[in-house]
């Protein structure tokens, strides 16, 4: 039995998210099931985060066990060459035998993108938040500032979660502008030890709210000692979302 470490991006605009439910088709699902297609092997393919419906990867990381004796280099080509355009498998490598996507992550990266003004990007529009009128980035960069470090991100956890603690360790937070062809971009990136569930969405759109002027940034402090998911500002919508990163020790 070997172990395997894949690497794959997807857009998830037409997913229901990572994991295999009964309500659509899901990444996890074609993925596993084009392995069957060239290995005629069925087996579990476990990533390292559960992503939403809408929410896309730039570098989801998988780990898989298999009787199969075929190189790493023609897995790549094989399941490429059967996946959905919308798929694709940038990286295959063997792995400790051990190996666990989930357990062994030691970091993710997340990227929220938005576009403001008064006009959509037609061509960006299925990756990005519209929000028509400009947003204050000094403001929101000012508040993000007040959510680096370890603290308890109850207030940005999605009601009804269950989680053993809610303490993460968020080590960089950034707000960034640019205006690509007159448009109004800005990028979130956030990176963190862990994250609860819809963290990064909750995150941006409290930073939103100050990005309005509704709030000033201060106002994140409170929101960040309450503990209280219904002070924070609302969910970002899915499509905006990238996994950007997964970090592991070695």
């Amino acid at each position: 039995m070997r172990s395997i470490k894949l690497t794959i991006a997807y857009d998830g605009s037409n997913y229901v998210g990572w994991q295999v439910q009964e309500n659509g088709l899901a990444i996890q699902q074609v993925l596993e099931e084009t392995w069957t297609v060239f290995t005629n092997e069925k087996i579990r393919i476990t990533a390292s985060g559960r992503t939403d419906s809408g929410v896309h990867a730039l570098a989801q990381v998988c780990s898989l066990q298999t009787n199969s004796t075929i190189e790493c280099k023609q897995i790549v080509r094989a399941l490429n060459g059967n996946l959905p355009l919308d798929i694709r498998v940038l990286d295959a490598r063997e792995a400790p035998d051990n190996f666990h996507a989930i357990r062994d992550a030691v970091g993710k990266t997340y990227r929220y993108q938005i576009q403001t003004g008064t006009v959509h990007d037609v061509f960006d529009r299925r990756f990005r938040w519209f929000v028509p009128r400009s947003l204050d980035v000094v403001a929101m960069q000012q508040a993000a500032k007040y959510l680096v470090g370890t603290h308890d991100f109850s207030s940005f956890e999605a009601a009804g979660a269950e989680r053993n603690d809610s303490i993460r360790n968020v080590t960089s937070l950034t707000v960034t502008p640019s205006s690509p062809h007159g448009f109004e971009f800005i990028d979130i990136e956030i990176s963190a030890d862990g994250f609860l569930y819809n963290m990064v969405r909750n995150i941006v759109g409290t930073l939103v709210v100050v990005g309005r002027k509704r709030q000033e940034p201060e106002w994140v402090q409170e929101v960040l000692r309450a503990k209280n998911r219904v002070l924070a500002g609302e969910t970002a919508p899915a499509h905006g979302l990238f996994m950007v990163q997964v970090r592991y020790p070695h």
